[in-house]
């Protein structure tokens, strides 16, 4: 849990500076018509946060709940396109901000507690914290270099 935290904790240091970096024009490009601009992909992950959040302080108290979400529905939906460029990124970086909070506070005896998610079998806490820091890293790297 601790790497996953460190990492995440770096994540949220580095990459908001980069991508205030991109002119709106960068950031709202969409590369073909059904794919994700960059401020886009930062919504998804805006939505995986607010969505893992759910999971990660349900899982404590609740006997495996079942928490997925459709992705490109919540992208579509909530319009991140057309919502200003630093709205998006400050989201994003204080929803993982939060996000390192509640890691940080949940004890070691429930890191392996269940979750049904998208995945076809449930997953444990702490699997799925580490997983969401994998699922970061492979989208930031889409957007931007670091």
């Amino acid at each position: 849990m601790k790497e996953a935290i460190n990492r995440l904790e770096f994540l949220c240091n580095i990459i908001p500076p980069k991508l205030k970096a991109f002119s709106e024009e960068v950031f709202s490009h969409k590369p073909a018509p059904a794919k994700w601009s960059k401020k886009e992909i930062i919504g998804h992950l805006t939505d995986s946060a607010a969505n893992n959040i759910q999971r990660f302080v349900r899982m404590q108290y609740e006997s495996v709940p079942f928490v997925i979400y459709a992705q490109n529905e919540w992208v579509s939906l909530q319009d991140y396109q057309n919502k200003k460029s630093n709205e998006v990124i400050q989201l994003w970086e204080l929803l993982n901000r939060h996000i390192i909070h509640i890691l940080k506070n949940v004890p070691e005896k429930n890191f392996s507690l269940l979750c049904k998610t998208n995945e076809p079998e449930p997953v444990t806490l702490l699997w799925l914290a580490e997983d969401y820091v994998v699922h970061h890293e492979h989208h930031l790297k889409q957007v931007v270099a670091y």
